[in-house]
């Protein structure tokens, strides 16, 4: 496909999820922002990501950029999600309550029909690094397995 032809399609694509959610860059910022002030409380995940940031400026803008890029195609990040999350000592509950805290956000943020763009989205992000964090794990799951706690995986408890 030419590239005037690929960008025409994508600029068609944004604009339909733009009339249809009413997502602009605002309300990115807003979610992210809304959504990261949530995690920082939490008591499950705050632990988990305030060991590894310190500075969360940049952080905030590389998921802006993020999801920036998943809702409205801008091509602004250029990052490895999976290498950086593969590491990370979580299990499926972790993703779980990473979920619920965004559905929340999405919930108290979004118009409904971007809230909905939002959740389906993180859903799928959320399932792709599970798995890809199990398989650097040297583990396979099986449809609808969830990851387990790190030391049990390993063997521990």
């Amino acid at each position: 496909m030419p590239l005037d032809e690929a960008a025409s399609r994508r600029a068609k694509i944004v604009e339909a999820v733009e009339r249809e959610t009413g997502i602009d860059e605002t309300m990115v910022a807003r979610l992210v922002h809304g959504f990261y002030d949530r995690v920082r409380a939490d008591e499950v995940l705050a632990p988990i990501f305030n060991a590894r940031i310190a500075d969360w400026g940049p952080h905030l803008e590389r998921m802006c950029d993020f999801w920036s890029s998943i809702a409205l195609m801008t091509g602004r990040y250029h990052g490895q999600p999976m290498r950086m999350h593969a590491p990370l000592p979580v299990s499926g509950a972790h993703f779980d309550r990473w979920l619920d805290l965004f559905r929340e956000t999405a919930a108290e943020i979004c118009p409904p029909e971007a809230a909905a763009f939002f959740v389906s989205r993180a859903e799928r992000i959320a399932e792709s690094l599970e798995l890809g964090i199990a398989g650097a794990r040297g583990l396979m799951l099986r449809k609808g397995e969830r990851l387990r706690p790190v030391e049990l995986a390993d063997g521990g408890e």
